[in-house]
């Protein structure tokens, strides 16, 4: 049976726009990430050390391994505020 050759222009032409979608989707995930891999199935745990990395950083992918927090640290922390909410309010 004889192959028409004439469908493999279309085809690659498919196949390489498909390869283009799928590089473009993995360099923008990548910059997005600064450059490390994408996080999936994240818990609270996680979304709540991206947070202080955040905090500390500036970035949610950013780490520092500092063992001492910097000083602005301290006063940007939800807890003070919920505190101060509960005591008003008891």
């Amino acid at each position: 049976m004889p192959v028409p050759f004439e469908s493999f222009v279309p085809f690659g032409v498919m196949t390489a726009m498909f390869l283009a979608t799928a590089t473009g989707i993995r360099f923008a995930q990548t910059k997005r990430n600064e450059g490390k891999a994408v996080r999936y199935s994240l818990d609270d745990w996680d979304r709540k050390m991206m947070a202080r990395d955040h905090q500390l950083t500036g970035t949610m992918r950013g780490q520092v391994d500092d063992v001492i927090a910097p000083p602005q640290f301290k006063v940007n922390s939800s807890w003070k505020v919920y505190e101060s909410l509960r005591n008003d309010f008891a």
